[in-house]
């Protein structure tokens, strides 16, 4: 028997698996970039159109921190990088690190992997097995979008460089998790540590391009983009992740073989002989089980405010020598062009910032089925209180994240300003999203009560309103569908006013969802 050992039986065995959840993943990227190439090309059916919108890019800071570098934007397939390849590329990096992250650290959490280590089986079969699964979704992708972007009339050549800078990203992130998969015996702290990598890389990658672009080659994101599709398409930058990605399997392998199956490389602290009168509560488990999540979630937001609100002021300096006319539509609703971009980033760290909530209420899930729940659901505590503990937690500490990302966005814009008054008032405008959150949470309870297998579900509705907030007006798509989202009813302030009304609503709906879960765990088995 070598290490590899059985590694082509447990391919089958994912792929048997997780054959809807590998078509959802792969087609719902494929789908969505193709689309929003199809509607890029819609917006810009002329030259001079192209020529006309480089001409608002060039130099504009907060779009380059958006989306990358101004490539080739004289050019559809240019455009259509620079709207959609950041999006695509953090997507590909999810899709490595939640698949890789469920076929390696969360079986051995689970205890199947020593069940299947039992037989005969590899030390390393079930890791590569994974890896395998994860590359050739990889592959596929890449493969998928540079003939979706070809059928569609782009560049051949920079479809097929534009399909494998995602390939090559996306495997990137596989390699990330690996290692990270090695670190941890805990399942959410080995995603969180490649989550986080996914965050500090799109960062990096601003900060990166923003500047003269040297800073960005720190970033696996930066990697892809340096490919340059349509705008030259440069190969050798591929050489770039694929050796990381091979350093990652040898670091992955080394570590694999100094820990024991089940163990981490750094091993839990031992807690104290007695534990604090807290954690005798519900409610103070649930903060001691989330508080890891709710420092990594709040910290990375903190840090895209930061980010964002560093260069909030260039967007008023670019525009400054438009015609009025184009400002009219940069603007939203005559508000300034500043109050517009702080209301989209505001946008976007509370849809980031959603995830924390999710996670929060997909813990009692993890609880249940790892059968941490029964023996405390055993004692006193009614299930009412112990879900009702956790939906606190999602909330409030959704409140926290939501302050930090407005902290971090206040504080960077005001000391640009000189104005740190600027950090209450963008805090307030964060909060304004916690309803919102809050219906998010309360989906993903309603969710854990009522269909219990389907509560992952809610990370696609989640993606589905970050398509509907920045995709909506490229892909056409109907008021009623737009309104599924709830971010959609919080005003963008400080571009638009606060109305009460349908904040009110959405906390209305979201403890009628929340309820609702409620009182189906109630009523259903545990387990």
């Amino acid at each position: 028997m070598t290490e590899f050992t059985a590694t082509a039986v447990l391919v089958r065995s994912i792929l048997r698996r997780d054959r809807v959840r590998i078509g959802v993943w792969v087609a719902g990227i494929v789908a969505l970039a193709v689309s929003s190439a199809a509607g890029v090309a819609g917006i810009y059916p002329t030259d001079e159109d192209l020529q006309r919108a480089a001409a608002l890019v060039e130099g504009n800071a907060a779009a380059i921190a958006f989306n990358g570098p101004p490539q080739g934007l004289e050019t559809l397939g240019g455009r259509v990088a620079f709207e959609t390849g950041s999006f695509t590329l953090v997507m590909v990096g999810l899709m490595s690190l939640f698949m890789l992250s469920r076929h390696t650290r969360a079986e051995e959490e689970s205890g199947r992997l020593e069940l299947v280590r039992a037989a005969v089986v590899g030390r390393h079969a079930p890791m590569a097995a994974a890896l395998i699964v994860v590359v050739g979704m990889n592959a596929v992708v890449g493969a998928a979008l540079a003939a979706g972007y070809a059928a569609i009339g782009l560049d051949g050549p920079g479809s097929l460089t534009f399909g494998l800078s995602v390939a090559a990203v996306g495997t990137v992130f596989a390699g990330i998790t690996a290692v990270a998969a090695q670190v941890t015996e805990n399942t959410r702290v080995a995603s969180g540590l490649a989550g986080l990598a996914v965050g500090v890389s799109y960062t990096v990658r601003a900060v990166g391009d923003v500047g003269d672009g040297t800073l960005s080659w720190l970033s696996p994101l930066g990697w892809g983009q340096k490919m340059r599709p349509f705008a030259g398409d440069v190969w050798w930058p591929l050489v770039v992740p694929l050796a990381f990605f091979a350093g990652c399997l040898w670091l992955a392998a080394v570590l694999a073989s100094r820990r024991d199956v089940g163990a981490g490389l750094v091993a839990p602290r031992r807690g104290p002989a007695e534990a604090k009168a807290g954690l005798g509560t519900p409610f103070g488990l649930a903060v001691r089980l989330q508080r890891g999540s709710l420092v990594g979630w709040g910290s990375g937001v903190l840090a895209l405010g930061l980010v964002y609100g560093s260069v909030a002021n260039d967007v008023e300096d670019f525009v400054a020598d438009l015609d009025e006319s184009v400002r009219d539509i940069i603007a939203r609703g005559g508000a300034s062009i500043v109050d517009s971009f702080l209301g989209t980033t505001l946008l976007i760290l509370a849809l980031i910032g959603s995830g924390f909530a999710v996670g929060a209420v997909q813990r009692l899930r993890s609880e249940e089925t790892a059968l941490r729940a029964e023996p405390v659901l055993a004692t006193p505590v009614s299930r009412w209180r112990w879900v009702a503990s956790h939906m606190a937690v999602a909330v409030g500490g959704s409140a926290v994240v939501l302050a930090a990302g407005g902290l971090g966005l206040g504080l960077a814009y005001g000391v640009v300003l000189g104005d740190l008054g600027q950090v209450p008032r963008r805090m307030a405008d964060a909060l304004g999203y916690l309803p919102a959150v809050a219906v998010m949470a309360g989906v993903a309870l309603a969710l854990f009560g009522l269909l219990p297998r389907a509560v992952v579900a809610v990370w696609g509705f989640l993606a589905a309103c970050f398509v509907i907030g920045f995709f909506a007006e490229l892909l056409d798509l109907p008021g009623w569908l737009r309104a599924v989202s709830p971010y959609e009813h919080t005003p963008l302030a400080p571009a638009e006013g606060i109305r009460a009304l349908p904040l009110l609503a959405m906390a209305a709906l979201a403890i009628t969802l929340a309820a609702a879960g409620a009182r189906g765990f109630r009523t259903r088995d545990v387990g």
